[in-house]
């Protein structure tokens, strides 16, 4: 007979495989943005069954739901993901193996980071209700944070106004909190029009369409001089035309501009569409731009960082077993000559290098950078921080080095390896949880904080009022 759990992570350990099945099984669904139908369902009857009230379809997407237990303040939030990443399945195992040519999978560890959210929401309420204690847990069922950006969407419908407070966090192959910002960001489809003819008896007759996005790219080349240091631009042509003896008359291209601000996008942004327009004139076309999405850079709130800190302190890194180290250390072989520069910018001490020095997979607890480590890469939480004070921290669900967004990734998100991390990180943000809870000082500080950082101002969405979800962006693949 199983001993009754008297505190919420005794009901996180009750409840393990139940969690550890879960995550594989949206592992196993690897759904891309805004079409995670079976992760979502999956996710939101597991909370059912635990006693929250779930909505869903908040924000105007299908695949976003909000869970709901108890009532009145305070309000502590649990954000969750589950997308997966187009071309990245494979098999949890050591070498190039995709369980389906080009589909997708999880090369970012969404499966994880949605499944140990949901634990600790379901290990937070089991503690307060013991208890009776008063408060509200929130779990946010977040879709396409991969370039579509659903908090964004959210966040601009109020999903995050009455939230006291909100946590999250990431799989990766260190366990430490983060303390840095992410760059803002914007995505936008651009879509030239030109005049079709035979390319080789009557090119003269042409607009290519191709030339112009070629045209616009090449300006955007010249332009990375001119960008702010941290600035970000990247691009892929998903329309280059249909046949090379006819000149095309439609190609579209597809953007993401980055930058460390959000007025920094904004004047980005404007000089990279002037580059479009310029393309537009040489080439005799006429062009159109979409917007997909516009997001917030990290609002940072060091103390919720101190608070979550001290938990992951009091609750410990994951503890692998030596067929876990087995199989980091064969997978590792694949990207062995990369992992000096990810050290290199993984702002680690000297004495921190030499802390997980020989480890595989990383065993110990890492202290935050003695100044914040600023990321390239961009977040929807971006959005949320800036609706109410956010922290968030990583656990070690890969072996040291892993690249992101990659199939190693995919493959030890699927395996013991990632569910020792994601269980750690159901533990830690269940522990932060009941802290806040139990202690109204934590929030004031934590509230203090963001409003001067914030200057009172309230949240507004960098997106037009009518922008809507970029369902079509991705296909649902099967």
């Amino acid at each position: 007979m199983a001993v009754k759990a008297t505190t919420a992570i005794d009901y996180i350990n009750q409840k393990a495989c139940m969690l550890n099945d879960l995550s594989d099984e949206v592992w196993k669904y690897a759904e891309v943005a805004l079409h995670e139908d079976e992760s979502a369902k999956a996710l939101e009857a597991a909370l059912k069954a635990e006693g929250f009230s779930v909505e869903v379809g908040v924000g105007g997407m299908p695949t976003a739901f909000v869970a709901t237990w108890g009532s009145g303040h305070p309000v502590i939030g649990l954000l969750g993901e589950y997308d997966a990443l187009s071309g990245l399945s494979q098999k949890t195992c050591p070498t190039r193996d995709p369980i389906v040519q080009g589909a997708p999978g999880h090369g970012c560890g969404h499966n994880l980071l949605g499944v140990a959210a949901l634990g600790a929401a379901m290990g937070l309420k089991q503690q307060m209700h013991k208890e009776k204690r008063p408060g509200t847990v929130k779990f946010f069922g977040c879709p396409a944070e991969e370039n579509l950006s659903g908090k964004a969407f959210m966040a601009r419908a109020g999903i995050f106004d009455d939230c006291d407070v909100c946590l999250t966090w990431h799989a990766g192959w260190i366990n430490r909190v983060s303390n840095g910002s992410s760059n803002a960001n914007n995505a936008c489809n651009i879509t030239f029009y030109g005049r079709t003819a035979h390319a080789a008896g009557d090119p003269y007759n042409g607009r290519s369409a191709l030339d112009a996005v070629q045209l616009m790219n090449m300006g955007v080349e010249f332009l990375r001089e001119h960008m702010p240091t941290r600035a970000r631009v990247h691009y892929v042509i998903t329309n280059g035309g249909d046949m090379p003896n006819v000149v095309p008359a439609k190609a579209k291209v597809w953007y993401l501009v980055r930058a460390p601000q959000r007025d920094q996008v904004d004047d980005l942004y404007a000089r990279v569409l002037d580059c479009a327009k310029g393309a537009a004139l040489m080439t005799g076309t006429t062009y159109e731009v979409e917007l997909i999405k516009a997001i917030w850079n990290v609002l940072n709130n060091t103390a919720l960082e101190d608070l979550l800190e001290d938990c992951m302190n009091r609750v410990g890194a994951p503890k692998f077993s030596e067929e876990d180290v087995a199989f980091a250390r064969e997978i590792r072989k694949t990207f062995e000559a990369n992992i000096p520069s990810v050290l290199a910018k993984s702002q680690l001490s000297k004495e921190q290098l030499k802390q997980i020095q020989g480890q595989i997979l990383n065993d110990t607890v890492v202290a935050r950078p003695p100044t914040p480590h600023d990321g390239e890469g961009s977040t929807d939480v971006g959005d949320v921080s800036w609706c109410c004070p956010t922290a968030q921290f990583t656990t070690a669900c890969n072996a040291i080095g892993t690249p992101g967004h990659s199939w190693q990734y995919c493959a030890q998100a699927g395996m013991d390896i990632g569910h020792q991390g994601m269980l750690t990180a159901a533990r830690v943000l269940a522990e932060a949880g009941y802290e806040l809870a139990t202690n109204p000082e934590l929030i004031k500080r934590a509230k203090a904080e963001f409003d001067e950082r914030t200057g009172g101002k309230k949240y507004y969405s960098a997106m037009p009022a009518d922008q809507k979800p970029a369902f079509h962006q991705f296909a649902k693949q099967d």
